[in-house]
């Protein structure tokens, strides 16, 4: 195969020729108004109608008189056909046109002998000049760390990839409708804040030149939304980008989107309730089904959830009732497990975790947190152990997280305190820090309030079949290459 600068440079000397022939080589626009799609799909209403495309030169093949090329749109593929007495630009087409490039036809909708639906094309009109070659169309691009360095070569390559993102949309579009529906309004909070919270996280910093004062970029809604429930809003939302300065893996990115609600009146019970719904409804209308596969695993989103509680399946994990266990004996426990926190209540997260969460397949609720690693839910009735709150899970994978919010300022404060104490003594470097403006609205008083948060392409890592994370996001964080080649280096 010729080096790519080599290929380059016949692709330019083509530029160059179509240049001469005074013709447009990076068009302004064009009028599209068919797609490939609904000619396939509908070829009775379409036979013999002059119809509009554009999209990318797929392949081609000359056959002396006639050309055939398959064409690329947002919707699918379509073969178009060109004829030396039927196009004024056949010569043109030949020597200067090839695959990669963007072009517009116009013509005529047909079936070949074979049976095949075609477009005759009666003109066609340079969109975009390709000048660095796609990939080769029987390998295409299939190193993954290439894929999601050039996602632009990877969605044109791998139309998997693109149905991915496709997903994503009508899942968020579907969660959106679900609460628009149940009486939420959708609202916006900061994401660079003077104090991060609303979740265990290092979050990233930065200075703000004119305030003179270290920022946040967020790592959580939750303090802002439950800001707005004490102003009345009673039902909000929030789709937007959270940030959190850790590792990167198949399940992790350090930034992500969440989806994040709260309710006034609403606790855990009437949460958990409500998220099946929201799940059920917003799953099925973005994937067009209840029954889907994970890492080998069939998942059915259409029989009730089951619900079980981490305290009572780490205790039949450990043989023994997790909170008897002395505190010392759990944190060595956490020392053999590589657990960095000293905090106990994270330490049995951990061996849940562990232990206990791969199993979790069909879609589950997990009650019962220590109150330690929850500080902003509520302790739960007849148990002050551990607090109201559930984490979703559902193919082994987390993918949700939902309290009984506490609306105790007093209460709250002193949480915060104990938090911010194990931050400060590095007992856990995560910990949350004393938000004094939050316990302030609190005071003002909160109603009883519900809340939840979903990582959008987490969830969606599960509901499309993907093994990691960054085939769920277009643009995820990669570690630094080598420098690479663009035209304009080796052509002047």
């Amino acid at each position: 195969m010729k080096p790519i600068r080599n290929l380059m440079r016949e692709r330019k000397k083509k530029l160059d020729f179509l240049e001469k022939k005074g013709i447009e080589t990076y068009a302004y626009s064009y009028d599209v108004k068919d797609f490939s799609k609904d000619i396939l799909k509908n070829f009775k209403k379409y036979d013999k109608k002059t119809v509009s495309l554009a999209g990318r030169i797929m392949s081609s093949r000359t056959m002396g008189k006639i050309s055939f090329g398959n064409l690329q749109d947002r919707e699918g593929i379509i073969q178009f056909s060109l004829r030396q007495d039927g196009i004024k630009d056949y010569k043109t087409f030949v020597d200067g046109f090839e695959r990669g490039d963007i072009i517009g036809i116009q013509g005529k909708v047909y079936k070949t002998k074979r049976g095949e639906i075609t477009v005759d094309v009666k003109k066609i009109t340079m969109l975009a000049k390709s000048l660095r070659p796609l990939p080769d169309k029987w390998h295409g691009l299939k190193d993954m760390e290439e894929r999601y360095r050039q996602r632009y070569v990877d969605l044109i390559m791998n139309p998997e990839s693109k149905e991915v993102f496709l997903v994503r949309s009508k899942l968020i579009s579907a969660m959106r409708e679900f609460l628009d529906k149940n009486g939420f309004i959708e609202v916006e909070t900061p994401i660079l804040q003077p104090l991060y919270g609303g979740a265990m996280a290092k979050p990233f910093e930065t200075i703000h030149n004119e305030l003179k004062r270290k920022m946040y970029l967020r790592i959580a809604d939750e303090l802002y939304l439950k800001r707005l429930i004490v102003g009345g809003l009673d039902r909000v939302y929030e789709v937007g980008k959270d940030f959190r300065n850790e590792g990167i893996d198949t399940r992790h990115n350090p930034e992500f989107t969440q989806l994040e609600y709260y309710a006034a009146y609403m606790d855990i019970n009437d949460v958990m309730k409500f998220s099946e719904e929201l799940y059920r409804f917003s799953i099925k209308k973005a994937i067009g089904k209840s029954v889907f596969e994970y890492q080998g695993n069939k998942i059915d989103i259409s029989k009730k959830f089951k619900v079980v509680s981490m305290t009572e399946v780490v205790s039949k994990h450990l043989k023994k009732k997790v909170f008897s266990i002395p505190e010392k004996k759990l944190l060595k426990i956490g020392e053999k497990m590589g657990v960095e926190s000293k905090i106990p209540g994270k330490i049995i997260e951990e061996i849940f975790a562990e232990n206990i969460q791969p199993k979790l397949i069909q879609p589950t609720f997990v009650i019962d947190f220590p109150v330690d690693i929850s500080p902003l839910a509520k302790k739960k009735r007849g148990d002050e152990k551990v607090v109201e709150r559930f984490e979703f899970y559902m193919g082994g994978e987390e993918c949700g997280n939902a309290f009984s919010e506490l609306n105790n300022p007093i209460e709250q404060y002193q949480r915060f305190a104990e938090q911010d104490q194990f931050r400060k003594s590095k007992r856990d470097a995560e910990a949350q820090p004393l938000d004094r403006d939050y316990v302030r609205a609190l005071e003002y008083g909160m109603p009883p309030t519900g809340g939840f948060g979903t990582g959008i392409e987490r969830l969606l890592m599960v509901i499309t079949g993907n093994p990691s994370i960054k085939n769920t996001i277009l643009f995820p964080a990669l570690r630094e290459t080598e420098k690479f080649e663009v035209f304009g280096d080796f052509m002047w």
